[in-house]
């Protein structure tokens, strides 16, 4: 007998992976915001603000991306309409 293959769907899996990303970048830019901490022997110097000008930037730019994406992948529609379900 045959061992049944374990199928998830492309989308719905994609979904759930964009969703885990939104999760996690609050965690990343937290991470990115305190390298300069490890290195700020000296002050607070012009390429660290340049570095945390550009990490908020990317931050930014990676938040609408995702963003775009789950809004394209219906994402934003399931969440809407879970409350709408609830007793």
């Amino acid at each position: 007998m045959g061992r049944a293959t374990l199928f998830l769907a492309r989308e719905g899996y994609r979904r759930r992976r964009l969703a885990d990303m939104a999760r996690l970048l609050p965690l990343l830019g937290l991470a990115l915001f305190l390298v300069p901490v490890l290195d700020a022997e000296d002050g607070l110097t012009a390429a660290m603000l340049i570095y945390l000008f550009a990490v908020w930037g990317g931050l930014i730019a990676l938040s609408a991306l995702v963003a775009r994406l789950l809004c394209r992948s219906g994402a934003m529609d399931d969440a809407v309409r879970a409350p709408e379900d609830a007793p």
